[in-house]
């Protein structure tokens, strides 16, 4: 079965130009079942049936696999099976059919208002990487861009006297957003007074440039977030998207309207994150609860009863 598995590797490879850490991925699901395979007796492929592979990932989960372990190894193994019969190596795909394990959804990371505070506050802004850093941080948090939004942005995406930016995603599709007065005051002494310090080039339209002149990268800012976080005292693992989602549940918290936050993020349903269908859900309770006339008439029964209680 190996010659099978080598001349699927160099298909998918011609075929799909996939890299070769994706092309050796495959190579280890597809060796790690066959290995599998041969404890079981099976030594031909016309052999496999769709309860091998059943066992196969019942035996991961036994192990402790993750189920997005177990579903990428399952991906594997299609698209092994799909270019057997393809080929005509093969009369049946036996994974056909087969349920692919439901994935749970992690619940995102949210710093306290606190934690990010400290994490604004890190930034040493007599320097001009730390007034960068700063204006960054501050824009993150300010409006629940993406890294990779925030890294394409140019100078004249920016105004901070009107207190807005534009941003474009990775599809293409732009939008233009509201910005604190402190992150627009940071980004003025970050334009005007620091970014000419690291500039090198009068040319160059990057808003955001590293200390050799050129456009600062997601793995640049990467560093650099780990780094206000390890001295903001900020424990477990934080990366670009926990200031996007502090960003989204802070307002929503604070009573912000769904849709404008979900409209500022870029998202057709915020609802489908489990964090913020949790935090929806408690926003709707709390304006059915304050709007809706049979609900304020039985608050305000419960409240006459109360104080009728007490007298």
């Amino acid at each position: 079965m190996m010659q099978y598995v080598q001349s699927f590797i160099r298909y998918i490879g011609d075929e799909k130009g996939l890299s070769r850490n994706t092309l050796e991925s495959y190579e280890r699901d597809l060796l790690q079942f066959f290995g599998f395979l041969e404890e079981q007796g099976i030594e031909s492929a016309d052999q496999i049936k769709k309860l091998h592979i059943s066992m196969y990932m019942n035996d991961m989960k036994g192990h402790g696999f993750a189920a997005s372990t177990v579903t990428r190894k399952l991906v594997s193994l299609r698209s092994f099976f799909h270019y057997m019969v393809k080929e005509s190596l093969l009369e049946q795909d036996p994974t056909l059919y087969m349920e692919t394990p439901k994935l749970e959804k992690k619940v995102p990371q949210v710093l306290t208002v606190e934690q990010v505070e400290r994490l604004l506050a890190a930034p040493d802004i007599t320097t001009a990487p730390g007034m960068r850093d700063k204006a960054m941080l501050e824009l993150l948090y300010a409006t629940g861009m993406k890294v990779s939004e925030l890294m394409a942005l140019n100078l004249g995406d920016v105004n901070p006297d009107m207190k807005f930016i534009r941003c474009t995603s990775s599809s293409g599709k732009e939008r233009v957003l509201p910005i604190s007065r402190i992150s627009a005051e940071s980004v003025e002494i970050y334009i005007t007074r620091m970014r000419p310090k690291l500039l090198r080039e009068e040319q160059e339209k990057s808003l955001f440039i590293n200390n050799l002149g050129s456009r600062l990268t997601r793995q640049g800012f990467w560093k650099i977030l780990k780094k206000y976080a390890a001295e903001s005292g900020i424990n477990g693992e934080i990366t670009p998207h926990t200031l996007r989602h502090s960003f989204a549940a802070h307002l929503l918290e604070d009573g912000a309207d769904i849709r404008s936050v979900q409209e500022m993020l870029g998202y057709t349903d915020i609802s489908a994150s489990p964090l913020y269908g949790a935090l929806t859900k408690k926003a709707m309770k709390e304006v059915y609860e304050s709007h809706h006339p049979r609900e304020r008439m039985h608050s305000t029964q419960l409240k006459e009863r109360s104080s009728h209680d007490n007298d």
